[in-house]
């Protein structure tokens, strides 16, 4: 079948088993091929091919609300909607979207990125039919590793509370970015061995009714033996005290299997959970194979050995911090590092390795992360959360209420901090500075490159007066030698990398290299830039600020971070504060909308933070330098 010529999902409808099989072999190539050379979540996809082949032959999108959880197994379900065209831009600059997005075709109804939020989304909707009376199906599908995130299990306790009809479809793949951890994905290791829980009640419920009922002592008798059976057979059925009907396991690449399970499920009253296993990566070895998650998501590879294009370069920032850290704990055994489902993409799984009893996966948790990191706090270790700046979003109340009101020493190695490209906005790094540094107590810094993070992690783990932060980008440093020994950086100094008479420019991290060529430009007009690294975005640098209004300097701030609430704000309202309001101040950094998905020099360029701005935006500022030029 040409799939590119799929309009909308209504063709299945006719589609027998064996024409679905062949469909689902076309696809699986069609994703191989196609993310060969765009990249993407390859794994997630190939996984759930026939399970959304099924959802689509037996419902009705968009009336009937397809919700997937996270988002990147959402690649089939945009094919069958009529998206293939557009796979050849997929993740890149004003191309497909990797994950569903509501402006890109109305059968993407949630739009997501950060896991664990379908249920609560799938409840709200069903609560909206409800009032509407109407009657349309909802149907979120959420991984086994999203459901340990809190808000899942929160709206779970809901919708089984209010026994609201909707179909909960958990995709039991065994396999998240991550190895899952904790007692739930225990618990569903047991039912995945238990057999057909339901088809056994069922029998049972058929056997019990065929025998006369003398009274009511036989008939409690029944109800106990059911009891009994339900929790022989699945071990504290979880999910069925919750107040689920629970169908499975169910084998999510048996086409017979989930549809006759989908039909019993449309049919039943109130809230049920199909537990559906597949195989992540399903169709293609390498990504069936993949044991350290390489597969789950990734750039361009080669279809006929399973090899990943790599270019080669400097150590990832991500590395530098990994290694720091291990150095240091070797010294210090208060050193705890903590990830929440991310000891790959942190590179703590090196830490792991080599100390094992000081290292924590608490799954898709960053609420549960912080507050237990507030509790080794407390007990005078040293816990180092290390996340990427956009999850870290998920445990802001754990921050306000749990670390930084109680001034604890908690350190957070902020990962994938500013623009990270393709996978847009739900992951753009931009906004934690601006929740960050309103937080009394907290301590934020930056380094300019990845020889200076290391010396910013040194710091860190020295620090002993409370909550503090350490920023880095996502990707290779610069190549730069690394100073074999480590130093403190003193917070609330900042360093001046390029003296100028006429105009200052604050920045930090990956806007130095485009303030540095920016001076060097505008020198050759005659215009003379100071480039301050200001690495401590909080506490300010109070000295260099005072000196630089008493000689009346314009100052431009950049940073590849919001605007609003941002360092070019601390830095206004400083100077408002200490009545040196007449100084000419320019901000320059992420503007007050989301930034979709493209690589990340496109994104800049966008944005306006490249050095062609920055010298036509001084420029400005100053007109008469200018004219004299």
């Amino acid at each position: 079948m040409d799939l590119l010529s799929i309009k909308d999902p209504v063709f299945l409808k006719k589609f027998s088993n064996k024409e679905l099989e062949v469909l689902a072999q076309e696809i699986r190539e069609f994703l191989i091929g196609k993310l060969s050379v765009t990249g993407g979540h390859l794994g997630p996809n190939l996984g759930v091919v026939e399970l959304t082949l099924v959802l689509h032959q037996l419902f009705n999108s968009p009336k009937d609300k397809f919700l997937w959880d996270v988002g990147h197994q959402a690649y089939v379900h945009k094919i069958l909607t009529g998206r293939a065209d557009q796979f050849d831009k997929l993740r890149q600059y004003q191309g497909l979207c990797g994950f569903p997005k509501r402006s890109e075709s109305e059968h993407d109804v949630w739009e997501t990125g950060h896991s664990s939020t379908s249920l609560s989304a799938a409840m709200g909707m069903a609560l909206a039919r409800d009032l509407k009376s109407t009657e349309e199906t909802i149907i979120p599908v959420i991984g086994d590793g999203a459901l340990t995130g809190g808000m899942a299990l929160e709206a779970l306790n809901h919708i089984g509370h209010e026994q609201t009809d909707m179909i909960v479809i958990l995709n039991d793949n065994e396999m998240s970015i991550a190895p899952n951890v904790g007692a739930i994905n225990t618990m569903l290791g047991r039912m995945r061995t238990a057999g057909k829980y339901q088809r056994a009640k069922d029998d049972l419920e058929m056997l019990i009714k065929k025998i006369p009922a003398f009274g009511g002592r036989l008939a409690a008798t029944a109800e106990r033996v059911k009891d009994s059976l339900k929790y022989l057979l699945v071990s504290g059925m979880f999910f069925e005290e919750l107040g689920f009907t629970y169908l499975g396991p169910v084998d999510g690449h048996d086409l017979e299997d989930l549809k006759s399970n989908m039909t019993y499920a449309r049919k039943t009253k109130g809230p049920v959970l199909v537990h559906v296993i597949t195989k992540k990566g399903k169709g293609y070895a390498p990504a069936e194979n993949d044991a350290k998650g390489t597969w789950h998501g990734l750039g361009p590879y080669k279809i006929e050995s399973g090899e990943v294009v790599t270019k080669p370069g400097p150590p990832s920032y991500s590395g530098v911090f990994a290694n720091t850290l291990k150095r240091l704990a070797r010294e210090d055994d208060r050193i705890v590092a903590i990830t929440a489902a991310m000891p790959g993409g942190t590179k703590l799984d090196s830490f792991a390795a080599e100390f094992p009893n000081r290292m924590f996966d608490v799954g898709i948790a960053e609420q549960h992360a912080t507050t237990m990191a507030a509790g080794l706090a407390t007990q005078g270790m040293k816990p180092v959360f290390a996340v990427y700046s956009t999850f870290l979003q998920r445990g802001y109340d754990q921050l306000v209420h749990d670390v930084c009101r109680q001034n604890l020493n908690v350190f957070f190695a902020i990962d994938r901090a500013g623009l990270v490209g393709a996978d847009g906005e739900t992951h753009q790094g931009v906004f934690d500075i601006s929740y960050l540094r309103h937080l009394p107590n907290m301590t934020i810094l930056n380094p300019k490159d990845e020889n200076e993070l290391q010396h910013m992690i040194y710091t860190a783990t020295k620090y002993e007066d409370g909550p503090i932060a350490v920023r880095y980008p996502r990707g290779g440093g610069a190549g730069l030698k690394m100073d074999s020994e480590l130093k403190e950086i003193p917070i609330g100094q900042w360093e001046v990398l390029r003296e100028g008479a006429d105009l200052a420019i604050l920045t930090f991290g990956t806007m130095i290299p485009v303030a540095l060529e920016a001076a060097e430009r505008l020198s050759s007009q005659g215009i003379h830039v100071e480039v301050v690294n200001a690495r401590s975005i909080k506490p300010l640098d109070e000295i260099m600020l005072n000196k630089l209004t008493k000689e009346e300097k314009p100052i431009m701030t950049i940073e590849e971070a919001a605007l609003l609430g941002g360092f070019g704000s601390a830095v206004l309202e400083y100077l408002n504060e200490n009545n040196a309001r007449s100084i000419i101040m320019e901000r320059l950094g992420i503007p007050d909308r989301y930034i979709e998905h493209g690589s990340v020099p496109q994104l800049l360029e966008e944005i306006g933070l490249t050095s062609e701005n920055v010298v036509a935006r001084i420029q400005q500022m100053l007109p008469k330098k200018r004219k004299r030029a």
